[in-house]
């Protein structure tokens, strides 16, 4: 069931287009990827979501109704700016965030003790933010984004200055949101953690909507015809039995003996032909399909859009 239904927003400033016709849907209990390069209109899309601008155009369906006003006290933010009081300290801090998002100060001081025990930050309770560092106050503000427990939480770049120890446990909760019936929006230029958090995904660049769909799918879909074959010796003979039918490869010698190849294949290639072929003109120790990354299809369809587009 769809919970956000973005269609056809249109949004300009000063002469700048920062978004052009973008449309997609978020459905419940979903991690949806918000991707682009910098610049590409995906914080605007952003304002627009939790009702800070409005479209020039179109229109945006929060929950079956027309997204209004009201409906920010259903949605968790996590700007990329973080915006914490410096000298206030952590806990008084949290529990001010709590009650404007309609908490009680007794549900408000009962779920933070809770989580700040769940990211083992208990004792940070009385410290001033300022004596916090970076990744210590991105905790306490995930904290204060999901506290409310909201219909939808956006996330914008929420691993910034983590180190990977943290980063994955924030990744650990963010799953466990969802897996507690959360929707969520997460914004990131990381496309690893696309890979491993993301159901869906929307790519904007140049403020249109290049590319939308389920990651699966979409690997899926730029991955057909595209294999990883590992050999002993040089590969040389297979790809002139492919000559004319290879779209892309890529060779890379894995040690003295081994060589993985990977390509990217003509249509009119069967994988029953491709292993035939390989297993008739080189050593061949391993075959597989050889999905590609979010990395490869980002950077991919961004720099296709753009020469078609010059």
């Amino acid at each position: 069931m769809e919970l956000l239904k973005v269609e056809h927003v249109t949004k300009n400033y000063s002469g700048h287009k920062a978004l052009d016709d973008v449309s997609l849907t978020v459905n419940e209990g979903r991690i949806y990827g918000l991707l682009g390069p910098n610049g590409a209109g995906k914080t605007t899309l952003i304002r627009i979501i939790n009702h800070i601008t409005a479209p020039d155009s179109g229109t945006v369906t929060f929950d079956g109704h027309q997204l209004c006003q009201d409906d920010v006290m259903s949605i968790g933010y996590l700007p990329e700016e973080r915006g914490l009081y410096k000298k206030m300290k952590v806990g008084e801090q949290a529990i001010f965030f709590a009650r404007l998002k309609g908490l009680s100060r007794k549900d408000a001081n009962l779920r933070l003790r809770e989580w700040f025990e769940r990211l083992e930050i208990t004792s940070w309770w009385d410290k001033k933010v300022e004596e916090l560092s970076k990744g210590m106050a991105q905790k306490v503000q995930f904290i204060i984004t999901v506290l409310h427990n909201p219909k939808l939480l956006i996330f914008d770049e929420p691993f910034s200055g983590f180190d990977p120890i943290n980063a994955n446990i924030l990744k650990n909760e963010i799953l466990r949101l969802k897996e507690n019936g959360a929707t969520v929006i997460f914004s990131t230029h990381n496309m690893s953690s696309v890979e491993s958090l993301c159901d869906d995904i929307t790519l904007i660049n140049s403020s249109k909507n290049i590319l939308t769909g389920s990651v699966a799918d979409i690997r899926q879909q730029l991955g057909a015809n595209r294999y990883r074959i590992t050999i002993e010796g040089n590969p040389e003979e297979l790809l002139q039995r492919l000559d004319g039918h290879i779209l892309k490869k890529d060779i890379e010698t894995i040690s003295p003996t081994q060589t993985s190849v990977i390509l990217k294949l003509t249509p009119d290639v069967s994988r029953r032909e491709l292993i035939k072929l390989a297993a008739d003109s080189v050593d061949m120790t391993s075959f597989a399909p050889a999905l590609p990354s979010m990395d490869e299809i980002f950077i991919s369809t961004v720099n296709n859009f753009n020469k078609e587009h010059k």
